[in-house]
C-alpha cells in the first residue's frame, strides 16, 4: 500500500495544491517528480468530511514482529508518544493492545495483526497527516513511502524506531514546532489553572501606570519566557518598563502591535489557555505533513497568510535561511480571502496594466462610475473590447456598455495603477498573483488583510532581483529603472519559480521563538474539529 501524497505542480495552469512554508528547507530532497496537476480551481482550505487519506487494510502476516523478539513492548511504547506529533493516541488503540498483550492473547495472530495495522496507521499519519481535504483526491503518489515497506526491513528495535523516525517530515521547521509542542504541554502541566488577566479600566495602560493585574501579569509573562525568570516583583501594582518590555516581546510573537501598551487585545492574547496554543501547534505539524519533498534545485518563494509575511530561499544556500523576508498584504478576511495553493512565478510585468476583475468591475466600479461620469478618465482607466482594442469614451454610455458584456475596464501604467509598478504573474485559474502597490502606506498597518485575493508585496524591487537571478542583465538599478521608466514590459523568466500560499497560526523561528498569529480566515476551527484536538 503506497500512501498518497501532494507533489509540486508540472504546470502551472494546473490549479491549487498544499504546500507550505519552507521556511525550513535545510534539508533539500530531491523531487524530479513535479507531478501532474492537482484539480484546477479547488479550494484547499475546505477539509472534506473524511478523516484518515491513508487507510491500512489488515495484514495477513506482519513479519517484523514475528520475526524480530520483543519488539511488541517497543511498539506500544513508541504508539504512546504520538501526542508528541500532535496526533491522538487513542486513534491507535494503544490502552487496548496494552492490555491484550499482558493477557493470553499476547501471543494470537489476532493480537499481532491488530498491532501491525496500528503501527502502519501510525505511519501513514506521520508521513501524510490524519486529515482528508478535498485537494489531496488529486494528488500524484509518493514514490518513496510505503509503511508496509519500511516495516517489512526492521529486525530490531533501533530500525522500528528509524522507522518512525524516518515517516515523519524531515524539515527543520517540523522538529521546532516539535518541541515548542513540548514546552507547551509541559506550561499547561506546570500552571494548569490559567485565569484571564484583569481588564484595563481605561483604553490602555501605559509604563508607569497602575494596573490591578499587575503581579499577575509579571508571573504569566515570566511564564511564556518573554520576562526573566530572576526579575523583581512591583509590590506597588505598577506597570513598570520591565513588564512593558515583556509585553513588547510578548507582542511581537502573537502578531500584535509592538508597542509595550497594555490594551485590550494584548490582555486577550494573554489570557489564552495553553491548552489552545497546543492544539495551534499541533496544527501546524500536521499541515507540515502534508507538504511534498521540496524541490532540489532552484528559487522558492512562501507565503504565510495569517503572519503576513513572505520569505524567498534558494537551494544554492541548502535553502538554509531566507533570502530574503518582507511583509505583504493579503486578503480580506470574511469577504475575499486569498487561496492557498502551490503556483508557479513565470513571468514579470513591468509597468503593468491592472486588468479589472468583473466581480470589482461590477460590485465596486460601475456603482462609481454612475455616480461620477468621469471616474475611469480621473483614474487613469479606459475601455478594452473583447478583440483587445482600446475603445473610445462615449459620452455616458459607457455604464451600458460595460452592462452589456462587450467591454472591460483596465488601469493604465502609472502612478495611480493599484499594481505598483511590476507584477509577479503565477498564471491559475482564480488569477491570484503577487505585485507591488501605490498605497504603501498600509504596510504600516499591523493587521493586513486588505486585498480582493492577490498579494501586494512590500519590497517588488528585491523579490524582483531575487526571481530574476541574473545579477548581470538585472542588477538592482536595472531593475529599478524598468519599475520606473512607465513602459509596459514583459519579462519572461529563465526557470518558474514555486510560490508557495500556505496558512499557519503558529510557527517556530530560526532563533526558537514560538510565534502565534490571529486565525484571521477561520481556518483552524474545522481542522481542531476533524482531528478532535479540543
Amino acid at each position: 500500500m503506497v500512501v498518497p501524497r501532494l507533489t509540486w505542480p508540472a504546470k502551472a495552469h494546473g490549479g491549487a495544491a498544499h504546500l507550505l512554508l519552507l521556511l525550513l528547507l535545510q534539508a533539500a530532497t530531491s523531487s524530479a517528480a513535479f507531478a501532474r496537476d492537482v484539480v484546477a480551481g479547488a479550494d484547499v482550505t475546505t477539509p472534506a468530511p473524511a478523516i484518515g487519506p491513508c487507510v491500512p487494510v489488515v495484514s495477513t502476516a506482519a513479519s517484523w514482529l514475528s520475526g524480530a523478539q520483543g519488539l511488541a513492548p517497543l511498539a506500544l511504547q513508541l504508539l504512546r508518544a504520538a501526542p508528541e506529533h500532535g496526533l491522538d493516541v487513542r486513534r491507535y488503540q494503544v490502552d487496548e493492545l496494552t492490555r491484550r498483550l499482558a493477557g493470553p492473547e499476547g501471543a494470537s495472530a489476532a493480537f499481532v495483526r491488530d498491532l501491525d495495522r496500528a503501527m502502519v496507521q501510525y505511519l501513514c499519519d506521520l508521513h501524510g497527516g490524519r486529515a482528508a481535504w478535498a485537494s489531496r483526491v488529486a494528488a500524484a503518489p509518493d514514490t518513496g513511502f510505503d509503511p508496509r515497506q519500511r516495516l517489512a526491513t526492521v529486525r530490531d528495535a533501533q530500525g522500528l524506531a528509524q522507522a518512525i523516525d524516518a515517516a515523519a517530515p524531515a524539515i527543520p521547521l517540523y522538529g521546532r514546532v516539535k518541541a515548542a509542542l513540548a514546552q507547551y504541554r509541559e506550561l499547561s502541566r506546570a500552571a494548569p489553572d490559567w485565569p484571564a488577566l484583569p481588564p484595563v479600566a481605561r483604553a490602555a495602560i501605559h509604563p508607569g501606570e497602575p494596573y490591578a493585574g499587575a503581579a499577575v501579569l509579571h508571573a504569566r509573562l515570566q511564564l511564556l519566557g518573554d520576562l526573566d525568570a530572576q526579575a523583581p516583583m512591583s509590590s506597588d501594582g505598577i506597570y513598570t518598563p520591565a513588564l512593558a518590555g515583556a509585553v513588547r516581546r510578548f507582542q511581537a510573537r502573537h502578531g500584535l502591535d509592538e508597542d509595550g501598551v497594555l490594551g485590550a487585545g494584548t490582555v486577550t492574547a494573554l489570557s489564552v489557555p495553553p491548552a489552545h496554543r497546543i492544539a495551534q501547534l499541533a496544527l501546524t505539524l500536521e499541515r507540515l505533513r502534508w507538504l511534498p519533498p521540496p524541490p532540489a534545485h532552484g528559487r522558492v518563494v512562501v507565503v504565510n497568510v495569517p503572519t503576513y509575511r513572505l520569505w524567498t530561499f534558494d537551494a544554492r544556500d541548502n535553502f538554509a535561511a531566507p533570502a530574503l523576508e518582507m511583509r505583504v498584504i493579503v486578503g480580506a478576511r470574511g469577504r475575499t480571502p486569498t487561496p492557498l495553493f502551490i503556483g508557479e512565478m513565470r513571468y514579470l510585468e513591468f509597468a503593468p496594466y491592472w486588468n479589472v476583475p468583473a466581480s470589482i468591475q461590477k460590485n465596486e466600479i460601475l456603482p462609481k462610475l454612475v455616480r461620477n461620469p468621469a471616474y475611469l478618465q480621473q483614474n487613469d482607466m479606459e475601455l478594452v473590447g473583447s478583440d483587445g482594442r482600446v475603445l473610445q469614451l462615449g459620452a455616458g454610455d459607457t455604464a451600458s456598455r460595460l452592462r452589456a458584456g462587450g467591454a472591460r475596464i483596465r488601469q493604465r501604467p502609472g502612478s495611480r495603477n493599484v499594481l505598483g509598478d511590476v507584477k509577479f504573474a503565477l498564471p491559475n485559474p482564480m488569477n491570484i498573483y503577487l505585485h507591488s502597490t501605490s498605497a504603501r502606506e498600509l504596510f504600516q498597518r499591523t493587521h493586513r488583510d486588505l486585498s480582493h485575493g492577490c498579494i501586494r508585496v512590500e519590497q517588488p524591487a528585491e523579490l524582483a532581483q531575487f526571481v530574476l537571478a541574473d545579477s548581470q542583465q538585472w542588477s538592482g538599478a536595472q531593475v529599478t529603472a524598468a519599475m520606473s521608466a512607465g513602459k509596459n514590459r514583459f519579462v519572461k523568466l529563465a526557470a518558474p519559480v514555486p510560490v508557495v500560499l500556505f496558512y499557519a497560526t503558529a510557527l517556530v523561528d530560526h532563533q526558537g521563538r514560538v510565534l502565534f498569529a490571529p486565525d484571521i480566515y477561520g481556518r483552524d476551527a474545522a481542522l481542531i474539529a476533524a482531528l478532535q484536538l479540543e
